[in-house]
């Protein structure tokens, strides 16, 4: 019998349960999927379909009220509060629409942050600083802070800081929401060549058709449960751009965000 490698990703029935007996919101329900070594899956749904609900369970930020998380292995579910935060730092990287940078830090010391916190020699950050940005196109920016360069490098720089540490697991919030159109191109093509390249597993969260077209997988959320899957495949991004909104107009009611 072949063997199959294990997912990295495995989220088994969870479930998420807000408020209390007079008021209960269940945002999750018994959603199950995996995600592949060197996948990059997109969520995408209407506002309170559960997807930002889901990325924060995912992403240990928010604790699920029933169910299964994990990665490579590792329970998430099960880690306590006192472990959680190393676990984060040691596997996962974030990325988030708001960019959250450091003001006081230029973008070398931002991108460094984790090594540095990490208590990585400073002559091995300084280079593994300098490849990252080399690659993403900001090596003439480093000395600079966050207000005096652009939204599009800003990101750049939050996603450079997010891969730095070579996470197992990428997590990216509406990377594009606060982005000009050109912007979000380049980054989305470099966040596709780090995943083609190396390897890269992205966990994307958007309600932008064409930012969800880069990925390789769509999960659509509705109502807390998992309304549609569809495949790129072999597919040109434009055909895959299509049928994404093909199962868009099936979510019906608000417009995805």
């Amino acid at each position: 019998m072949m063997n199959r490698q294990k997912p990295l990703l495995c989220v088994e029935h969870i479930e998420k349960y807000y408020g209390n007996q007079g008021s209960v919101t269940k945002a999750l329900n018994q959603i199950s999927f995996n995600v592949q070594h060197g996948e990059f899956v997109s969520i995408m749904g209407a506002s309170g379909s559960g997807k930002t609900t889901l990325l924060n369970c995912i992403s240990s930020i928010d604790t699920v009220s029933a169910g299964h998380i994990l990665l490579d292995g590792e329970d998430i579910t099960t880690i306590s509060e006192d472990d959680i935060s190393i676990f984060r730092r040691d596997n996962l990287g974030f990325v988030f629409q708001d960019f959250n940078l450091l003001d006081t830090l230029t973008l070398e010391e931002n991108i460094a942050l984790p090594l540095t916190i990490g208590k990585v020699p400073s002559k091995e950050i300084t280079e593994r600083v300098c490849r990252v940005a080399e690659r993403l196109q900001l090596s003439d920016t480093l000395k600079k802070f966050p207000l005096h360069v652009s939204g599009g490098q800003k990101q750049r720089c939050a996603f450079a800081r997010a891969i730095i540490c070579n996470p197992k697991l990428i997590m990216a919030d509406e990377p594009t929401g606060s982005l000009d159109s050109n912007s979000a191109r380049v980054l989305l093509q470099m966040m596709s060549e780090f995943n083609k390249e190396i390897g890269a597993t992205i966990l994307m969260v958007t309600h932008d058709t064409f930012c969800a077209s880069y990925a390789d997988r769509i999960l659509f959320l509705k109502d807390g449960k998992i309304f549609n899957e569809i495949l790129k495949g072999e597919k040109t991004r434009d055909i895959f751009y299509h049928e994404i909104l093909d199962v868009l107009s099936l979510l019906g009611g608000d417009r995805p965000c």
